[in-house]
């Protein structure tokens, strides 16, 4: 397996998929190994798929200092990766808290960015984020679905601040557009595959300054993807569009019927949108 060392010693795992021009990818979790990807929805057949396991996560080594879980010092691990292949300029595609990560990057280095796709991903690192009543909103599009009155009195308990690992564990059908085998499997690794320690420090004080990224967003001439699922709740596509708003020149692509992991519920329309926006201007 392809490994770099960070600049602070940490050595850090990455995963190739598939061949042609390279996509750096950037799972979220926050702080979950790469392998929740998969190949994403088989855009693994048009692009060279780049899959960073973050530091303490997957198969790359845990830092000295847990301080570096933080998502602003993980922005130095990006760009060592980058170096690393020598890539001049980078297709970068983020998914959900990983967004993050890929904002603050753009921001330190907005040179070495051509393209930026945030995957139903957050936007903390501007100012944007989901609430409760995003939560609520979303969920109440699924009040027919079977699992709903189970899955929503958990919900209760979690936003009442009761809420136990296997309420957490109920309420995983809000995030997937459909509850079927799939998903099932997807969702029962996220433990495993999840570095709590590392997630519960990613957004700590400190790791965001909004202000001073979007004055540089504002002004960046790349070109920028924010997808959404329409069933989605971290953002909700109107949410979405506002992130969007906050580029120079960016689209919004919102997926029908999608949750907050497009590419296993809709992988033809999720890779359709990808290697269209990165097809252009090549």
């Amino acid at each position: 397996m392809p490994a770099f060392t960070a600049p602070d010693g940490t050595e850090l795992a990455y995963h190739v998929i598939g061949e042609g021009e390279p996509l750096l990818c950037l799972p979220g979790g926050p702080m979950r190994a790469s392998a929740c990807l998969g190949d994403l929805g088989g855009l693994s057949r048009h692009r060279r798929l780049i899959l960073l396991d973050l530091r303490g996560t997957g198969a790359s080594g845990a830092p000295a200092d847990p301080a570096t879980y933080r998502c602003d010092r993980q922005v130095t691990d990006v760009e060592a990766l980058r170096a690393h292949l020598g890539l001049e300029h980078v297709d970068l595609l983020a998914h959900s808290a990983g967004g993050d990560l890929a904002l603050l990057y753009a921001a330190r280095h907005p040179g070495r960015v051509r393209t930026l796709a945030l995957v139903t991903g957050r936007a903390r690192a501007l100012g944007v984020d989901f609430t409760e009543e995003h939560r609520r909103e979303a969920a109440a599009l699924r009040k027919a679905e079977p699992w709903f009155a189970d899955a929503n009195e958990s919900y209760e308990r979690i936003w009442a601040g009761s809420g136990t690992d296997a309420d957490w564990d109920a309420v995983a059908p809000f995030f997937y557009g459909r509850w079927d085998t799939a998903a099932r499997v997807h969702a029962a690794t996220d433990v495993e595959q999840s570095n709590e320690e590392a997630a519960e420090l990613y957004a700590s004080p400190g790791a965001f300054d909004p202000a001073a990224a979007r004055a540089v967003v504002a002004g960046w001439d790349a070109r920028v993807l924010v997808l959404a699922g329409e069933l989605d709740s971290g953002p909700l596509p109107r949410v979405a569009a506002s992130i969007a708003e906050l580029f120079r020149e960016a689209e919004t692509v919102v997926l029908p019927g999608a949750g907050h992991f497009p590419w296993l519920d809709d992988p033809r329309r999720f890779t359709e949108a990808v290697t269209r926006f990165l097809g252009q201007g090549h």
